[in-house]
């Protein structure tokens, strides 16, 4: 079996991880490069989440193998996955890629404070602003903890999308 890549991008609520990836993979198809894009977010949506599968990681394992065993049958091998843990969710991502060889980029966004607080206001417009907002505070200090070693940090604050995705880029061997 041919070795895998998949690309890993995490980061709090609100550092620009879906956009991001968008242009990463816009970036990659200007090159000729083949490659997947799966927003790991619609792999969990199901609710209630089944009472066997509380965290829902086992419906979003499953799903991921799915969608990647379609990939992989149109001959793809790179994998672009976005979600607020990625980075610590490697080995079930690994699994749902079927186990075998995959060179791993792990990549971590970051952002201030403010600058995830104004970015949260102009896209959560209902009542959940307040909660988004301490979520995603929760989460970066806890990924900014248990990212894995080797896990590159990108900071988002002031910078344009294009800017970060090349950054994003140029830490894969794409």
């Amino acid at each position: 079996m041919a070795a895998f890549a998949l690309l890993l991008i995490g980061g709090r609520s609100g550092v620009g991880k879906t956009s991001v990836a968008w242009e990463v993979s816009e970036l990659l198809r200007g090159k000729g490069t083949a490659h997947c894009l799966v927003e790991g977010d619609f792999l969990d949506q199901i609710h209630p989440a089944p009472t066997d599968d509380p965290l829902r990681t086992r419906i979003t394992e499953r799903n991921l193998a799915s969608i990647w065993a379609n990939y992989v049958a149109l001959g793809q091998h790179r994998l672009i996955y976005t979600n607020t843990v990625s980075v610590l969710e490697e080995p079930m991502i690994r699994r749902a890629m079927g186990g075998g060889p995959v060179m791993t980029t792990r990549v971590l966004l970051t952002a201030e404070e403010e600058t995830v607080r104004e970015r949260l206001a102009r896209r959560e417009i209902g009542s959940q602003l307040a909660a988004h907002v301490e979520r995603s505070r929760t989460m970066a200090r806890k990924l900014d903890e248990v990212a894995p070693p080797g896990t590159v940090r990108i900071p988002t604050d002031g910078r344009s999308v294009q800017e970060i995705a090349h950054d994003v880029v140029r830490a894969t061997s794409w």
